[in-house]
């Protein structure tokens, strides 16, 4: 299981859930009533689940693909721990994941 930690765009926190290993960020994010729209499903095809990784655990996490760093370069309010949430897999090593909403961000599907 991992901690997940959701913040908001003011860095307060939002809510902590636990999520089993396996599990995708979008799906975990998702189900947890956070703004991260997923337009593409998880298809890694568009950047609306766009989260700011904490420092702490941005160099745990498997790197990013040049795909999604491609994708990055489309999304809003890009930081250097910025990741894809369809991209994140929960591992065993990672019992806790701190993540942050980027300011500007729109669900356009209300989730």
């Amino acid at each position: 299981m991992t901690k997940v930690r959701f913040l908001k765009v003011d860095g307060s926190l939002d809510k902590e859930v636990e999520a089993p290993t396996g599990s995708v960020l979008l799906d975990v994010a998702q189900e947890a009533g956070e703004p991260l729209e997923g337009a593409c499903e998880g298809q890694m095809a568009c950047s609306t689940c766009h989260v700011i990784v904490d420092p702490s655990d941005f160099g745990r996490l498997a790197p990013a693909s040049e795909e999604e760093d491609d994708l990055l370069d489309l999304a809003w309010g890009v930081m250097r721990t910025s990741r894809l949430a369809c991209q994140i897999v929960l591992t065993e090593e990672l019992d806790t994941l701190t993540v942050k909403m980027p300011g500007g961000f729109h669900n356009w599907q209300g989730r």
